[in-house]
């Protein structure tokens, strides 16, 4: 993640990882903690990290303590463990926290110790673990071990300081930490990411395939640059364009692959509740006019209002301001009366001092009560404050958006798709609820641009497709069929659900939470009032800089251009 600056940018990122192994752990307490860091630095080194700048912290977990003295071996064989590869590898651990409580009847935990690494890094020098391109070599980097089968220490610190300097200088380009699983699942999820295939190479063992190998580390590296890798490495396969997994004589697809990974927890926590895939006609609403602004300003001014729970206000700020726009953000305090009402006064003095009104994401007083953005809808259909929406609204061509929390704040207050703040949410009116999967959803996803009647989406093209994050537990769009009908034929359907070549489905891999019509964001009447779900606000140097296809909408860039 990139450290968070206000007012400015960076290149600085901070990471974290984790490293633990239970059945080494099991089967010795002390390597299990010598591998849990060991690991854990593996993680942050094949992310392009440099070890020499990590700490670490410790959770340990172990069986209730009792007057049986051999139960008091495995917690201090594994703090050994841990201490003696911090010693060997001159790293510390700044914390952590302990439990001895991990009995239930006859039954114990695993000895346990995790290891969590925290380092600082470059972003630029940051790569991701899916395979880029067809053509390159897979290389694996193995960890030395003594005769005890414990980590080399001095040996290994200079094997990741190669592979650091390999990933610095674009010898390699992807890499994965292998695990106890070994390289097979590793190698599987590494083509997963770009359906680029592998092939194995035959000199493999079949037992190689699935060994433990804590530790190692496997990497996808430019074929022309491998002489720039200064550490000892095993060329083990190459990409293909095949999106397949082959192995001597073997080939399995990496669907088949995936399909057998991705069924393990589905009963458990499931993704689908169907497996219907229904394609929605491409209809677009190519609008012969779209509301001119007669209030015109050099710089508009943004506010962004701020509820407790709301947590992308940063991100929202920089987007307009980075489209030309001056924000300002009021935070509304609610622990006593005095603090309510002084609050309510500085939301209505922003408001009139505002062009544009945006709601953000998060999760405003905790999605409670009654689900999401209820304080929202409170707060701004106080008296003073929906006057001044109103004249804002009226008055002076004024613009909104919300997006996911913004977008529920929006539509259960009526400014989508009524293009007004109404008295209360109309029982029949379009609302957002629960996600058809009743679980919280983040993963990136992929809308279409179906309508361009609105100033928020002069600069997206109609038609386009565009890929971002989407992270919510309330953002299935549902309403009655007649509702549905009028949205529709007043344009007032900005974006939908699709695919990533653009076709617009019901299917629950790609319209996320079962939107009805699949439809992802909408807006008021004439426009000016955008709802959508997904997060186009999270963009930005080395951000999401690993995703496939166009980001950005344009649609702080539409709003700012509207007022000039």
């Amino acid at each position: 993640a990139l450290l968070p600056t206000e007012g400015a940018s960076t290149g600085c990122a901070t990471m974290m990882s984790y490293g633990f192994d239970p059945y080494i752990s099991s089967w010795s307490p002390y390597h299990g903690a010598a591998y849990a860091v060991t690991d854990s630095i593996a993680k942050i080194v094949a992310s392009g990290g440099d070890m020499k700048k990590i700490h670490f912290t410790f959770q340990e977990y172990f069986k209730r303590m009792t007057e049986d003295a051999s139960r008091w071996s495995a917690p201090f064989t594994a703090l050994l463990g841990a201490f003696d590869a911090q010693m060997n590898y001159g790293l510390a651990s700044i914390g952590g926290k302990d439990s001895m409580s991990g009995t239930f009847e006859d039954i114990d935990v695993p000895p346990t110790l995790v290891s969590f690494a925290v380092d600082v890094a470059d972003a630029k020098n940051i790569i991701s673990p899916e395979l880029k391109a067809s053509g390159n070599k897979i290389v694996k980097f193995t960890i030395p071990v003594d005769e005890y089968d414990l980590p080399v220490y001095s040996e290994v610190k200079k094997l990741y300081a190669g592979i650091t300097k390999a990933i610095a200088g674009g010898a390699v380009i992807s890499a994965y930490a292998l695990d106890e699983k070994g390289i097979a699942p590793a190698i599987s999820r590494m083509a997963f990411g770009n359906r680029i295939g592998v092939a194995l190479e035959d000199s493999l063992l079949p037992e190689e395939l699935f060994l433990s190998e804590t530790g190692n580390i496997i990497a996808e590296a430019d074929p022309k640059k491998l002489k720039e890798i200064k550490v000892p490495y095993r060329v083990i396969g190459q990409t293909v364009k095949s999106p397949e997994v082959s192995y001597r004589k073997e080939k399995i697809k990496l669907a088949d692959i995936q399909a057998a990974y991705d069924r393990t927890l589905e009963q458990v926590f499931p993704t689908k509740t169907s497996d219907k895939d229904t394609r929605l006609p491409d209809v677009l609403c190519d609008a012969s006019s779209v509301h001119i602004c007669r209030h015109k300003v050099a710089r508009p001014r943004v506010f962004i209002p701020v509820m407790p729970g709301t947590n992308c206000e940063y991100d929202s700020a920089r987007a307009f301001e980075a489209a030309g726009a001056d924000v300002e953000t009021g935070v509304f305090r609610n622990l006593s009366s005095g603090m309510i009402q002084s609050s309510v006064e500085e939301f209505v003095k922003h408001i009139k001092d505002a062009q544009i009104v945006m709601f953000p994401g998060g999760f405003s007083a905790g999605d409670e009560p009654d689900g999401s953005a209820k304080f929202f809808a409170t707060t701004f259909r106080n008296a003073a404050i929906r006057e001044a929406m109103q004249e804002l609204m009226d008055k002076r061509d004024g613009l909104v958006l919300g997006i996911c929390n913004g977008f529920q704040s929006v539509i259960k207050l009526g400014l989508v798709p009524q293009g007004k703040i109404t008295d209360a949410q109309e029982p029949d009116a379009p609302t957002l609820t629960y996600n058809i999967i009743n679980r919280h959803v983040s993963k990136m996803v992929y809308t279409k641009v179906v309508s361009n009647k609105s100033p928020w989406l002069t600069g997206a093209e109609l038609g386009g497709v565009y890929v971002n994050p989407a992270s919510h537990g309330e953002g299935r769009f549902v309403a009655p069929k007649e509702w549905l009908e009028r949205l529709a034929l007043n344009g007032q359907i900005a974006t939908k659900y699709c695919d990533a070549d653009g076709n617009i489905t019901m299917d629950e891999y790609w319209n996320v939470n079962g939107s009805y019509e699949a439809i992802e964001g909408i807006l008021s009447a004439d426009g000016r009032v955008f709802g959508k779900m997904c997060h186009i606000e999270r963009k930005g140097d080395h951000v999401a800089s690993n995703i496939t296809g166009e980001q950005d909408m344009k649609v702080f860039e539409s709003g700012v251009k509207y007022f000039g």
